[in-house]
């Protein structure tokens, strides 16, 4: 006797059915699809609001605020280090720099030096600087740039310490005019760093002197405004390299290079030239080993001398400190 037809056969077999009538109907969809290549999409614009009033002033204010930073940070560095304010916590400004700032002695020189010419720049503009209050309301103690920094009126100011650290080397006046033929050839606007300097070396290849100094001679350092030479004004010194723009000049506490600007010959005889080198050699051996305070401030103004010969007390002070620290003359 045959079998009834399974229930579940049936029920597999409609199944199916329904599921190759949705396949067959899912590819005709398809089928009927645009080309994905030629497909148009649809962006919908987002209109983006303007600028209110204060929200320009803002900008432009918050602006102005980056780009004078290296003269605020230059200014304010010059009034910590003038004000001895870094004196209850570090022994020196150059360690204190180093410590709170993560600057070297060179960059806070360099930034001390760029606030320099941007108040000399104005100065040559306006003959007068302005100030602003500073950031609690009240005017600091110092001098500084204007709310204008970067577009002051008609006067176009630099925006970064790059930008006026090769003016640095020149007189105030020079740095004016530099500072005004780079403008011009920047179009009107901020010139960059290699626009400056192009016309610094213009300018001195112009002006430049040639260098007598000769290797072996004394010399007294100017410091001037080159925060540099900062504590190295009125020391001599013996000229050991003589070069385009500058020297090398040994004193009693190490070597330097300085500019011709800020040299002075004391035209002494080549006999007292060798005389004050052999004093030189004498106070550098001492300064070399571990100095208290006093023994480096009677260094210090023997490096000062304005004559080629030691005092008869000075000679003695000499000795005894050359025996204490265990440094031999050289007859």
């Amino acid at each position: 006797m045959p079998k009834p037809p399974s229930r579940r056969n049936k029920a597999t077999s409609a199944a199916s059915t329904d599921s190759t009538s949705a396949g067959n109907s899912a590819n005709e969809d398809i089928s009927q699809q645009v080309d994905p290549g030629s497909a148009t999409i649809t962006v919908t614009a987002v209109e983006v609001p303007e600028l209110t009033e204060e929200e320009q002033r803002d900008r432009l204010h918050l602006e102005r605020r980056v780009e004078r930073a290296f003269f605020e940070a230059g200014k304010a560095l010059a009034e910590l280090r003038d004000r001895r304010l870094y004196r209850s916590t570090h022994k020196t400004f150059e360690e204190y720099c180093r410590s709170r700032f993560a600057y070297t002695h060179r960059h806070v020189n360099y930034l001390i030096a760029a606030s320099n010419v941007v108040d000399n720049i104005i100065m040559g503009t306006n003959g007068s600087q302005n100030e602003i209050p500073d950031e609690m309301g009240t005017n600091g103690s110092q001098n500084e740039i204007s709310d204008e920094m970067g577009t002051n009126g008609s006067q176009i100011l630099p925006t970064t310490e790059r930008q006026v650290r090769p003016l640095t080397k020149l007189e105030p006046s020079q740095q004016q005019e530099v500072w005004r033929q780079a403008v011009e050839q920047a179009g009107g606007k901020v010139p960059p760093a290699r626009i400056v300097k192009d016309v610094v070396q213009r300018i001195m290849e112009r002006t430049k002197v040639p260098n007598t100094y000769q290797i072996g001679e004394v010399c007294q350092i100017l410091a001037k405004d080159n925060p540099e030479l900062r504590g190295k004004g009125g020391c001599w010194g013996i000229v050991n390299h003589v070069g385009e723009f500058s020297c090398t000049v040994r004193t009693w506490d190490g070597e330097y290079t300085v500019g011709l600007q800020y040299l002075k010959s004391y035209n002494y005889l080549p006999a007292e030239c060798e005389h004050m080198r052999v004093i030189c050699d004498r106070l550098s051996r001492v300064y070399s080993g571990g100095l208290e305070e006093t023994v480096k401030s009677l260094l210090q103004s023997l490096g000062k001398l304005n004559r080629p010969y030691l005092t008869a007390v000075e000679e003695k002070l000499l000795n005894v400190l050359e025996s204490e620290y265990g440094a031999e003359i050289t007859p």
